[in-house]
This record gives structure tokens, C-alpha cells and sequence, in this order.
């Protein structure tokens, strides 16, 4: 098939344009800048529509990420998602959310793809709330990973690193389970995903991670705990910077204790095989 990958040039979309390659399809990249692998398109996402003349099928991965009070945040996530689903028409779209459109936690048990979508306390997890719904009222799929990790990874590692200080690893409150999925496994969900139905669909690794064991597997060091009302104190003055290090956000990531329920995906067939540790 020819396959249109937007945002190749990034983390995730990389590892969806090689997976893509590798399968012997003929991958388009589509962006400001150049993909991995296959023929690169120009498209600026918070202005053009995208030409997919003679594109099959769409992995649309394209976004504003992380959480700085800067960013093209409404004009990616949602207005570029407008254009998208308005050029892609009939063909089959898979869209890449996140678990971050989800209503924070904490949470009494697994979070199905019925769970409210509301109450986001970033820019980044309400435009890509916003980004889902359009996905879903189109009829296309829509694929919701947490913390996406692997190598070259340029968002989570880093922050974990930054917390380092003395040769321990400190986290807000105490050790709580969570879901992590690997780039290698959404890469997969991505390019099986145009063949399942409509809908929403969680992606993650096939295990429950405890956080403090996960964190100090990867940065080689122990964990220590501080309270949480004092971290949020801290987010709260690093707020007033434009670009803060620690932030709400960066937060709830560690402490909402946040279990993804992928059994819809697994009925689709999706079977996650890279695993963290």
C-alpha cells in the first residue's frame, strides 16, 4: 500500500514510517521536515491541507507535544486534524491520540475507552481531546497510548533524568502502577489498525508497571519519595516561567496511578510484544 505518515520526522512517527518501510509498503512522509525513510511531502499542519493523491491508507501522528505555556498547540492538534480528516475523505484514517484526553485520576481500577474525556489541565491533553472527538465523529480510528517510550525517545527520559538529584531518582508521593507503551508497539497497533472498526482503542504494553521500579530500572538509580503537596507547590512557582521544568502535568503523569484496559484492541488482534523490563 502507499502509506501517508504525518509527523514522521518525529519520535513516534519515525518508528511508524520505518515499521512501515520494513513491510514493504510505500511510505509517504508528510511534514516541515523529512521522514526516516520513504518520499518526503511538505505540509505544514497549522495551515495547509495535505495532498494525498494516490494515498491509501493515513497514520496521521502530527502534533504539538508536551506542556509549555508555548506552543501550536489549537492549531496542530485540532485545526490540523480538521484539514487532515477534510483531505483524507472516504480513505481509512488512523489518528494518534494519547491517554492523556482522559479525565485525571486517580482511578479506581483499569481506564476503559469509555471514560470521560474531560477536565484535561494542559494545553496539550485538552487540543488533543479536542483533536479525538473530530477523529471519531469522521469514523476513523483513533489509537490512545501512555508515555510512549523507546529509543530516541526526546520527552519522557529526559524529564525522568531531571529528576536526579544525588544519585536518586525523586518522585512525587508514593509508588503507584501505570501503563507505559513502547514505540515498537504502537508502531504495530498503527499499521493494523486501518482494518479494525471505528472507534477508540488504548495501546500499551502488555503489563502493569510499578512506577518506581520502572523509573529506577531505566535510570540505574534508587527512587525516593516527596509529598506531592510540595511538588505541586514547586509546579506552581516553575509556572511563572515560560518554559517551567516541573509542571501539573509532569505530575499526574507519575502519580495517577493511571492502568490502561487494551482488551478492545486485543480483540482486533493487537498484541503487544516489547516490554520495558
Amino acid at each position: 500500500m502507499r502509506i501517508a505518515v504525518t509527523g514522521a520526522s518525529g519520535f513516534c512517527g519515525g518508528a511508524v514510517a520505518r515499521l512501515a518501510a520494513v513491510g514493504g509498503h510505500d511510505v509517504v512522509c508528510f511534514g516541515r521536515r523529512p521522514g526516516p525513510v520513504g518520499r518526503h511531502q511538505p505540509w505544514d499542519a497549522t495551515r495547509d491541507l495535505p495532498d494525498l493523491s494516490g494515498v491509501d491508507v493515513v497514520l496521521h501522528l502530527a502534533a504539538a507535544v508536551g506542556d509549555s505555556k508555548r506552543g501550536d498547540f489549537h492549531a496542530v492538534n485540532v485545526d490540523g486534524t480538521r484539514r487532515l480528516l477534510a483531505a483524507a475523505a472516504d480513505r481509512p484514517v488512523v489518528w494518534v491520540s494519547s491517554a492523556s484526553v482522559y479525565r485525571p485520576g486517580p482511578y479506581e481500577g483499569p481506564v476503559t475507552e469509555d471514560h470521560p474525556a474531560d477536565g484535561q489541565r494542559s494545553a496539550y491533553g485538552r487540543t488533543k481531546a479536542a483533536g479525538d472527538r473530530l477523529a471519531l465523529d469522521a469514523g476513523k480510528v483513533v489509537l490512545r497510548p501512555r508515555a510512549v517510550y523507546g529509543d530516541g525517545d526526546p520527552h519522557l527520559l529526559p524529564r525522568l533524568r531531571r529528576t536526579v538529584r544525588g544519585g536518586r531518582a525523586w518522585l512525587p508521593g508514593p509508588d503507584v502502577p501505570l501503563s507505559l507503551t513502547a514505540v515498537g508497539n504502537l508502531a504495530v497497533a498503527c499499521l493494523a489498525a486501518h482494518r479494525w472498526p471505528a472507534g477508540a482503542y488504548n495501546i500499551a504494553d502488555d503489563v502493569v508497571y510499578r512506577r518506581d521500579a520502572a523509573v529506577s530500572a531505566v535510570l540505574g538509580v534508587p527512587v525516593r519519595h516527596v509529598p506531592v503537596a510540595a511538588a505541586r507547590a514547586v509546579a506552581a512557582v516553575a509556572g511563572l516561567m515560560p518554559e517551567p521544568v516541573l509542571t501539573p502535568y509532569a505530575i499526574d503523569q507519575v502519580t495517577d496511578g493511571m492502568v490502561l484496559s487494551v482488551e478492545r484492541a486485543r480483540r482486533q488482534g493487537y498484541a503487544p510484544v516489547t516490554r520495558l523490563c
